[in-house]
């Protein structure tokens, strides 16, 4: 049976738009004044939910909606998908251990094997996993607790527009400086920031292969030259596709031109697979698009199957760290683990991969039908069903390579008309100015043709405004 067919219980087109309006429920209201300051998506996705299977979410109010955030990646196969929730069954059912540290059980022993089968066998040959806590910062972390403890060395090369979690060390590696001005000085210290190749706005002002062959020397001088003022780091972090800094996918000849250049300086490459892992980018890494083996791998969000777990993966000749040198209480989630191991036989029993590559090819097509009409879309980007379009004031001032500005103001009135109309999206990028489609990756082709009708209606009622 397919992908599309066999998962999901369609919801009816209807013909006539329906508008949603947005009054405060008392679950928001005492959310709203009991819950931290620090609360995000709420702000901007004011919904108490109720229930939820497949791609859709219903509220408290019986409203549905399309959901394309999807855990910010986490639902590979979207809400309350049967094998999962039978895998969840089946631990309870055979009262397994729900908490063992890291002592093993059959059904650790079985995620591993299944992880290890999902990587490129160069890779597989010769790795070790480390489980974390439960979440992907805490992956991070572990990351740099180990590749600082095998090259005896402790600055780390990070990305502008980079996103690796929100813990004071995974912080000190983040681009965006909102989130660290407050706090002053970091915990985490040497970090030496790079551009990150962002074709659009190129940071040499020249994009394509020109952009991408002055970043590489960029980086190859900063590592050779010993008047760079930058000692040799233990590790480059870079994620394939940056999520949270605007869906930005890196060129593919830029990443085999920094593996080429970490394996000759003796720098460990870590990439982040945390939210581009498990299909999200049509291949099962969003590594393997350009052919080659990281040394360290961190995952976590759909890696669970939905519940909280975290790993890293790593290379053998980095395994030089004492026993007990990263630990966590709760990194033995069993029914984490049992999920998923769903999960993953899931995606590779039923193609998701070629599935989600087809899914994210024909949203994009869709957007870029509606560019024609709206020039507010400056640029749609992405891999697979992990797409961005940021949002630009076509009237404004050309940047150096002749692109307008982005439009910040525009964004979260687009956000706010696709919820009107049914659809969850959320942003990122430089000033917010990025719609991101996070789908879950069993979205079927006449559910993409829905979510951009709606897309297409809310834009065309957001530029509307003056």
């Amino acid at each position: 049976m397919s992908v599309a067919t066999s998962l999901i219980e369609e919801q009816p087109a209807t013909s006539a738009e329906t508008l949603y309006q947005f009054n405060e429920s008392p679950l928001l209201a005492r959310q709203s004044q009991q819950e931290s300051n620090a609360r995000s998506y709420p702000r901007r996705i004011p919904l108490a939910l109720k229930r939820a299977r497949g791609i859709y979410v219903e509220d408290v109010e019986g409203r549905t909606f399309i959901d394309c955030l999807a855990g910010a990646g986490t639902l590979a196969l979207g809400h309350n998908h049967p094998v999962v929730i039978q895998a969840i069954q089946q631990v309870l059912t055979d009262e397994l251990p729900l908490h063992t540290l890291d002592l093993t059980t059959p059904v650790k022993d079985q995620f591993v094997q299944d992880l290890f089968g999902l990587l490129p066998p160069a890779l597989a040959a010769e790795a070790k996993i480390q489980f974390c806590g439960p979440s992907g910062t805490d992956a991070v972390e572990a990351a740099l607790k180990l590749v600082r403890t095998a090259t005896g060395r402790s600055t780390v090369i990070s990305f502008q527009g980079g996103y690796h979690g929100m813990s004071q060390g995974a912080l000190s590696l983040m681009g965006s400086l909102g989130p660290k001005k407050p706090l002053g000085a970091l915990l985490g210290s040497g970090v030496q920031f790079m551009p990150y190749p962002y074709d659009y706005r190129c940071p040499f002002g020249l994009g394509g292969a020109p952009g991408v062959k002055a970043n590489l020397s960029y980086l190859e001088n900063l590592l050779n030259d010993p008047e760079a003022g930058v000692q040799l780091p233990a590790a480059i972090i870079v994620e394939v596709v940056q999520g949270e800094g605007g869906v930005i996918p890196a060129d593919l000849d830029w990443l085999r031109g920094v593996r080429r250049i970490t394996e000759e300086a003796g720098v460990a490459l870590i990439v982040d697979e945390i939210q581009s892992g498990f299909a999200r980018t049509g291949k099962m890494f969003a590594f393997e698009h350009a052919g080659i083996i990281p040394d360290v791998v961190v995952m976590s969000k759909a890696i669970g199957g939905s519940l909280p777990l975290a790993v890293v993966i790593y290379r053998d000749w980095l395994d030089s760290w004492l026993p007990g040198a990263h630990a966590g209480t709760f990194r033995g989630n069993q029914m984490a683990m049992a999920a998923g191991s769903a999960v993953m036989r899931f995606l590779v029993e039923h193609k998701v991969c070629e599935h989600a590559a087809a899914m994210g090819e024909r949203l994009a097509e869709h957007l870029r039908i509606l560019q024609r009409d709206f020039p507010q879309l400056g640029d749609i980007r992405g891999r697979g069903l992990m797409l961005g379009v940021e949002l630009v004031d076509p009237r404004g001032a050309p940047d150096a390579q002749g692109h307008p500005p982005t439009c910040a103001r525009l964004a979260p009135l687009v956000q706010r008309e696709c919820l009107k109309r049914g659809l969850i999206l959320e942003l990122g990028g430089r000033h917010g100015a990025v719609v991101r489609f996070l789908p879950p990756l069993v979205i079927t082709a006449a559910q993409i043709d829905r979510v951009a009708e709606i897309f297409g209606r809310a834009l065309a009622a957001a530029t509307a405004r003056p």
